[in-house]
């Protein structure tokens, strides 16, 4: 990433995001209905930023790249856990959580705006599909 003050910030807030989601206690039921956004009605959006740092290690080489699923799911696992980004970290199928699933995400889509205005990144946030085929 070329900004250092962007990953650097970015880091920190996934950092206070998980400290979050960590203290709502949502249970992952370890289903994979995060990952297979046709099936269960959602999409992935990301801000480049995120996908800079999601794609800088490349994607699995057995993944599937279409707007159905997403390829960083494997074997039912997700193996970009460390990178993923924040709609990854706040999301969990724990219908216990879904209201403060959504105010974070919320709050954090915000922090995250704001960091794009403080190290002078333009905002663009769009779905992982269309940064996945940016890649092609």
């Amino acid at each position: 990433m070329a900004n250092k003050a962007m990953h650097q910030g970015l880091q920190a807030l996934y950092v206070a995001l998980d400290a979050d989601v960590a203290a709502a206690g949502p249970i992952c039921q370890l289903s994979g209905r995060c990952c297979r956004f046709k099936e269960y009605g959602h999409t992935l959006f990301i801000s480049r930023p995120e996908a800079e740092v999601l794609l800088a290690e490349g994607i699995p080489a057995n993944a599937t790249i279409d707007a159905a699923t997403c390829p960083f799911q494997i074997d039912g696992l997700c193996t970009a856990r460390d990178r993923r980004p924040l709609g990854c970290r706040v999301y969990y199928c724990d219908a216990r959580y879904s209201g403060t699933g959504a105010a974070l995400s919320e709050r954090y889509i915000k922090r995250l705006k704001e960091l794009h205005a403080e190290t002078d990144v333009p905002w663009e946030y769009r779905s992982l599909h269309d940064f996945l085929l940016e890649r092609k």
